[in-house]
């Protein structure tokens, strides 16, 4: 692309007024860098997608006020992980992982376990058990 064909349409970049670099090449073919406000596929795109995990978030929050599922469900969603990378990070078996997920499973856990959930997410102890239901 032209550098002076670079997109400058309206984005969340916008909005905080932050450009993003872009390669492009100048009147002389060569590449180099320029700057750009957005582009409205990409802004629609990426909208989609932070609505698409919005939702998940809420609905694994959901899950948890229902008692289908654990707080480390909302945890692993609020932090975008999915189970593969929740279960690398705090060392344990996807299988085992799963299993925390259950509402009664989670409740026995001890505070060795639990606190490796909490570290991950940035959480004590008490906000991981605690604090959906508030």
């Amino acid at each position: 692309m032209e550098k002076d064909k670079v997109p400058q349409d309206q984005s969340n970049l916008t909005k905080n007024n932050v450009k993003e670099l872009l390669y492009a090449t100048d009147e002389n073919g060569n590449y180099t860098t320029t700057l750009s406000t957005g582009w409205e596929p990409k802004t629609i795109a990426l909208s989609n997608s932070i609505d698409e995990i919005n939702e998940r978030i809420a609905d694994a929050k959901q899950q948890v006020l229902n008692g289908e599922a654990s707080p480390i469900v909302y945890f692993m969603e609020a932090n975008k992980m999915d189970l593969n990378i929740l279960s690398s990070y705090v060392g344990f078996w996807k299988w085992r992982v799963k299993r925390h997920f259950k509402p009664s499973v989670f409740a026995k856990l001890n505070d060795k376990i639990l606190k490796k959930y909490a570290d991950t997410f940035g959480v004590s102890i008490e906000e991981l058990k605690n604090s959906i239901t508030k």
